[in-house]
This record gives C-alpha cells, sequence and structure tokens, in this order.
C-alpha cells in the first residue's frame, strides 16, 4: 500500500481532532498497562503523546487481521519518549509502538501503546 506525507498528515489531523475531542480509547490490553506499571505515566502524558506524533513517527499501514473488521486498515507510528521509572533512577528513553483504528465517525482505537518489541522502519524518515 502505497501512502503519502499528505495522507498521513491528514489522518493524524483526524485522530488528534478526535484526542482533543475525547473521542478516543486505549484498548485495555495487557501490553498496554505496562507502561503504567513499569514507569511513572498518566492518562494525561498519554493523551500528550498522542497529540505529539508527527508524520516523521509514520511506520506502516496494515490491513486488520480480525475476521470481523477485514476492511480496516490501521496505522502503525513509533515514538521515543522520556518516561521515569517507578522503581527509581534517572528518566528512560523508551520507543513506543502505537497502532491506530481511526473508524468512520472519526472516533479513535488506540489497540496498541507499549514498549516497541522490535525496531521498527519508518516510511519518511
Amino acid at each position: 500500500m502505497e501512502i503519502t506525507r499528505d495522507e498521513i498528515r491528514d489522518y493524524l489531523s483526524d485522530v488528534k481532532k478526535s484526542v482533543n475531542d475525547g473521542r478516543y480509547q486505549i484498548s485495555p490490553r495487557a501490553k498496554n498497562q505496562s507502561l503504567y506499571i513499569d514507569y511513572i505515566f498518566s492518562e494525561a502524558r498519554c493523551r500528550e503523546i498522542l497529540l505529539d506524533l508527527e508524520v516523521d513517527d509514520f511506520s506502516d499501514a496494515v490491513q486488520n487481521d480480525h475476521p470481523q473488521h477485514l476492511e480496516e486498515i490501521l496505522y502503525i507510528f513509533g515514538k521515543e519518549v522520556s518516561l521515569l521509572p517507578k522503581q527509581g533512577g534517572s528518566e528512560e528513553t523508551v520507543a513506543l509502538y502505537i497502532k491506530f483504528n481511526k473508524l468512520t465517525n472519526l472516533y479513535v482505537i488506540v489497540i496498541s501503546f507499549h514498549k516497541q518489541e522490535y525496531p521498527l522502519t519508518y516510511k519518511f524518515k
């Protein structure tokens, strides 16, 4: 799937509008909870990171493999952020894996929001 910078800019604009309007949710998957367990992390910090995403953070767009949602395209971003471990010590740079599903009604499901398990390749960097 060929995607342009302008398409990602428009996509992020819609996502950020949804986040600003409170029309989003983070999926309650165990992986997504790990940031709250391992770091001093809040919903406000999560929102801040989502609003700080840029076109250069885009990695890939993939078809949803869930049988009931095969028509949906999921967008994957990566972002390096500084987080303070709950166990003490200094801030760490953490590479995040963020995957969205923007529904037609401009409601955003953040399917993944956790540490990267493997390095991402960025389309525009």
